[in-house]
């Protein structure tokens, strides 16, 4: 007989794999805050410095701890900067600065300083949109003959926080929400607006965020900004304070807020995309790197601390001196081993210029070196091609991933004898010199009194600007905070941040979100949003209105024909528009030739499929009535015009083609002859004399706001 079989026990079931993933979550709901040790921690949001002002101190295992694991977060993107387009160029000197700094590229005018340029997005990954409502990366590397020195800064002038070891707080904030990973490239979203209305030394950065500068025409059109405050130091030791600046030669411009979302739909590379094509076509972006000096000593002499980067200095009070320019004229040969592999580093300076004790600029200098080392794959990153320095390198460094140099002597420490002595120490007049600072006080976490203000500029900011762009800003916070789902963060932003800048402001913004009004403010609470003692009530400088606007260089213009529309006519205003810079591309029905009333024919280069008017700078439509019937009979065409009119830019319409503002709904009285009313150049009998020019002087105006306001009952 067969032995008898134990009957088996029924095999449990395996557990669901929401059950096998439980012993590893974390429920951190009444926790302590601890280091990746265990260790209690009672401050996270200042860094150990040595005295209230002075610098950062290594011994920081905090922050170091948590400024490394924020760094090695994303593999292979940048944690933050992630999507950019980059060029290659170089800088040059007006005059020697040699007063001030020993940099040989800031003292010797005849010298061109090759560059590369990388301007960027900072919160979306790299399959973003270009035209995202965010802060805009500018970041220069100059190759100069005393090594590489990286001017990173951003295309605005102040940020977020006063210390690193916030920033990982901030970007965890403002990126895409951990549970579900939306929403890509925004700000508007309740982690963001909950961190802002807690930390309120975010105010001003705010509102420079929520205004147009947060979404740039190109980058071509973008200011740039050191942020930080710096050292010049010249061949006698004597340091001067300098915020460093670039101006766009073509003047700041921005797109408007409906069309920048359309652009993302359209174009999402419309950034790089202008810039690539730009140089192709021979018109070099350029921009003049500008300066403003202040003696050392007197960083707290403004009513503000200059170590404090969410602060700016208004240029109504220092003046910035324009000292070079920056020509960016070549295109990389390929993306990923020049724009994606540069590797920019706050710490990398050159003799002549020197650090603060600006807590923001001192957890950069270790951030930046940091996050290289897993981005790149280890400590060799600098002999990548593009971040080889042009001046000879010599080190004991050795081995490690991606080692491509050879190294020959036998020697690889100092001293030594076998090697000769071999790579020797520079002569220290040559050399990089930490400039001797007195550094005393007790090893603190806390925040400088000086660092306390955090609502003056964010008031100066607002007050600075035109009515239009106020009216931008405002629309910009009614759709951000609308975004946030929490009605008690909402609460906060408007109550806690936003009354403190402008209570009018706030009040209107309230009413859009759903929101109670602010309660009208106590007498001890007068002073908050006032202008600091010696700060200018209004700067000029902030409003992008006051930058230049008597070009047309490079805007491009839309022309929309149909067959029978007026050669001559065309081929008169296009002389005019490019003579003066302008680029004009021809959009039709098919891509097919296009007939004119004269004889000739058109190839259109784009068709109303696959472009549209949020593309172009400007929009003309020649007359013709055979023409026009046929584009007043397509939709799309008929909303190319529209959608112009809409973002008020300049509008040129000849002869019938004036009747394209009645199809489109925007209908109103002409006179005879030219008439240019509200940036919309009209001509009722196929006048072309002076109509190119007067259609140039309404480009260059970039926009015309008035269309905004709705007309007088």
């Amino acid at each position: 007989m067969p032995p008898r079989r134990t009957p088996s026990k029924p095999t449990p079931p395996p557990p669901s794999k929401t059950e096998q993933l439980e012993p590893y979550r974390a429920h951190q709901e009444d926790t302590v805050l601890t280091t990746d040790q265990g260790i209690r921690i009672s401050d996270t949001d200042n860094s150990l410095k040595a005295g209230l002002r002075g610098p950062t101190l290594l011994e920081d295992f905090h922050f170091r701890e948590k400024m490394m694991r924020f760094d090695h977060e994303r593999i292979p993107e940048r944690a933050v900067h992630a999507r950019g387009a980059g060029a290659h160029g170089y800088f040059q000197v007006y005059e020697s600065l040699e007063r001030y700094t020993q940099a040989r590229f800031l003292t010797d005018p005849s010298l061109r300083t090759p560059v590369f340029v990388r301007f960027s997005t900072v919160g979306g990954s790299r399959g973003s949109a270009d035209t995202v409502r965010d802060v805009r990366g500018f970041a220069t590397k100059f190759y100069t003959p005393e090594g590489n020195y990286d001017l990173v800064g951003n295309n605005m002038p102040v940020f977020f926080i006063q210390d690193g070891i916030k920033f990982p707080d901030f970007v965890h904030a403002v990126k895409p929400e951990p549970h579900n990973e939306i929403p890509q490239a925004s700000s508007a979203h309740d982690s963001l607006w909950d961190f802002v209305s807690l930390v309120p030394e975010t105010a001003h950065m705010v509102m420079w965020l929520m205004s147009d500068r947060a979404i740039p025409r190109s980058f071509r059109h973008m200011e740039g900004f050191g942020v930080h405050t710096y050292r010049l130091v010249n061949a006698r030791g004597k340091a001067t304070l300098v915020k460093f600046h670039w101006k766009p030669v073509l003047g700041t411009h921005s797109l408007v807020w409906d069309e920048a979302q359309k652009v993302s739909g359209k174009d999402p590379d419309f950034h790089r995309r202008d810039l690539w094509d730009s140089i192709e076509q021979g018109n070099f972006p350029e921009y003049e790197l500008g300066v403003q000096l202040v003696p050392e000593g007197d960083e707290l002499k403004y009513g503000f601390d200059l170590l404090d980067a969410t602060k700016l200095l208004p240029e109504e009070l220092v003046p910035v001196q324009k000292v070079g320019k920056l020509v960016l004229d070549r295109n990389p040969d390929n993306f990923f081993a020049e724009t994606e592999q540069v590797a920019f580093c706050v710490a990398n300076v050159v003799p002549g210029i020197d650090f603060t004790n600006d807590p923001l600029l001192q957890a950069r200098i270790f951030s930046y070196l940091d996050t290289q080392l897993t981005r790149l794959g280890g400590p060799n990153f600098a002999e990548l091609p593009i971040n080889k320095p042009v001046c000879p390198v010599n080190n004991h460094q050795q081995d490690g991933f991606g080692r491509q140099t050879i190294n020959t002597n036998r020697a690889n420490y100092h001293p030594n004898s076998i090697g000769g002595g071999c790579p020797m120490l520079a002569n220290p007049k040559s050399a990089f010199v930490h400039r001797q600072e007195r550094v005393e006080g007790h090893k603190i976490r806390e925040r400088s009194g000086s660092f306390g203000d955090h609502f003056s500029q964010a008031t100066l900011f607002f007050n600075s600007l035109s009515k239009p762009e106020r009216e931008h800003l405002v629309s910009a916070l009614e759709f951000e905070v609308s975004k946030v789902e929490r009605a008690e963060i909402r609460e906060r932003v408007v109550n806690q941040v936003l009354v403190n800048i402008d209570r009018q402001m706030a009040e209107r913004v309230a009413r859009a979100v759903g929101v109670a009004p602010p309660k009208p403010p106590k007498a001890s609470e007068l002073v908050a949003g006032k202008p600091a003692p010696k700060l200018t009530k209004v700067s000029p400088a902030l409003s992008m209105e006051n930058t230049p606007h008597d070009s047309i260089k490079t805007r491009k213009v839309a022309v929309l024909i149909a067959d029978g529309f007026p050669g001559r006519e065309l081929s008169q205003v296009r002389k005019t528009l490019e003579g003066l810079g302008a680029l004009v591309e021809i959009v039709g029905p098919t891509l097919a030739p296009v007939a004119s009333a004269d004889g000739g024919e058109e190839t259109p280069v784009k068709t109303f499929q696959n472009t549209s008017s949020v593309l172009f700078d400007a929009v003309y439509v020649p007359g013709g009535d055979k023409s026009v019937a046929t584009l007043r009979k397509l939709p799309l065409a008929v909303d190319f015009v529209r959608e112009a009119y809409v973002h008020c830019k300049a509008l040129a319409l000849s002869g019938a083609a004036t009747t394209l503002l009645d199809a489109a709904g925007l209908s109103q009285p002409m006179a005879k002859g030219l008439d240019d009313a509200m940036g919309v150049v009209r001509s009722a009998k196929n006048e072309t004399r002076g109509f190119g020019q007067m259609f140039a002087k309404a480009i260059a105006a970039h926009r015309h706001w008035v269309r905004e306001s709705p007309p007088p009952a």
